[in-house]
């Protein structure tokens, strides 16, 4: 089926990139499959981070189906985009259509993005894992795919304004190898495992991101216990 919407914004995203002249450093792509259904997965630290984690998927011609909140389907410019698409809306009150359309996807070969931490994370470290992702792939009988992103939230992130200018910010996008879902074993458990996947693939972005602060008042992007400034998960947690 022609993909109308999709590859034209797909296009207009890489226009956008090149002309903010980002840096996007991506490895590990070969291991989505290039056929057939998976669940991909990463952390979220970005309102865009649903952009860079359908360019990691690029190079093997694949096009990903979001899981995205039900609001952004209604809104009168996203909305129509979201569709044309083919991203699934998810209604917190009716979650089990979403699940449904997400299982009827990967059934019919597609790749399906899920954010299993489901909110952005402020602290910028990995929070918990929701069971979703592992259930779908179980029932649906494919991969799980983790990936991680870093230096999205450079760009555009909870609680700080965008940063559209041209800033020469580098992107690291890492994916790792299937973590397979068995459908005798526990969602949990290979949600665990998948979240120590993502972890380390995290940290190995972490470690290749080329720049560091400029200064003090430039160290608010860092978590934590890198010595940025980020808030801690305690501290986002008390702020509620």
């Amino acid at each position: 089926m022609a993909e109308l919407v999709y590859r034209p914004v797909v296009g207009a995203a890489r226009t956008l990139f090149k002309a903010l002249d980002l840096k996007i450093d991506t490895q590990g792509s070969e291991h989505i499959p290039k056929t057939g259904g998976a669940v991909l997965v990463s952390n979220h630290i970005s309102y865009l981070d649903f952009i860079f984690t359908g360019l990691g998927a690029l190079p093997q011609k694949r096009l990903v189906r979001f899981m995205a909140k039900e609001s952004v389907f209604r809104h009168k410019i996203s909305g129509p985009l979201m569709r044309g698409m083919k991203h699934i809306p998810v209604d917190r009150n009716q979650g089990e259509d979403a699940y449904a359309h997400a299982l009827e996807s990967l059934r019919s070969g597609e790749i399906v993005g899920v954010f299993p931490e489901a909110t952005i994370s402020q602290s910028f470290t990995l929070k918990s894992f929701k069971s979703g992702a592992a259930r779908l792939a179980q029932e649906a009988g494919v991969p799980l795919i983790p990936m991680a992103l870093w230096g999205t939230q450079r760009i555009w992130t909870k609680g700080r304004p965008r940063n559209f200018k041209r800033s020469h910010i580098p992107i690291t996008i890492r994916v790792g190898e299937p973590v397979e879902a068995p459908a005798d074993q526990y969602a949990g458990a290979i949600t665990r495992r998948l979240r120590e996947r993502v972890q380390e693939l995290l940290e190995a972005a972490q470690r290749a991101y080329p720049v560091r602060p400029k200064d003090a008042s430039d160290t608010w992007w860092v978590p934590a216990h890198l010595g940025g400034t980020a808030p801690t998960p305690a501290q986002v947690r008390e702020l509620g």
